[in-house]
């Protein structure tokens, strides 16, 4: 039996951004300490993509971390190049992560100074991270 009249249904869908409700993690206790919610979870991300080697942890999806130890060592031209490509990927990972301005990234010696304002649908912050081959 074929189906006849029937309509696509005419109801508008709404997009809702979800919560960014996550685990506030204490790095200098080295715990877990409650919640974060808003701006200072971004952050807390942001952070986190920063310190985490992409594909090295089951835990994560592969969209999340970095792969800057693939771009440590080459000429510092080419290095800052794929730094900036490669810092660009990793946060356009976050749906609340809008864009990234004023990108720096300074070599010294085998390691890199990545400085960038972080605009997200929440606020904008300054990230500044050093970074160097992980082993």
């Amino acid at each position: 039996m074929i189906p006849v009249g029937s309509t696509l249904n005419s109801d508008i869908v709404q997009e809702v951004q979800q919560p960014s409700l996550t685990w506030r993690i204490d790095f200098e206790r080295g715990r877990i300490s409650g919640m974060v919610d808003g701006l200072d979870a971004v952050k807390q991300t942001v952070f986190n993509i920063f310190n985490t080697k992409r594909f090295a942890h089951l835990i994560y999806s592969s969209n999340f971390g970095h792969e800057f130890d693939y771009a440590i060592g080459l000429g510092p031209l080419f290095m800052r190049s794929e730094m900036s490509r490669m810092v660009k990927e990793a946060l356009s990972q976050d749906d609340r992560i809008l864009s990234i301005d004023d990108l720096r990234i300074e070599t010294i010696g085998d390691r890199a100074l990545v400085t960038c304002q972080v605009v997200t649908s929440l606020g904008t912050f300054e990230q500044r991270q050093e970074v160097g081959r992980i082993v």
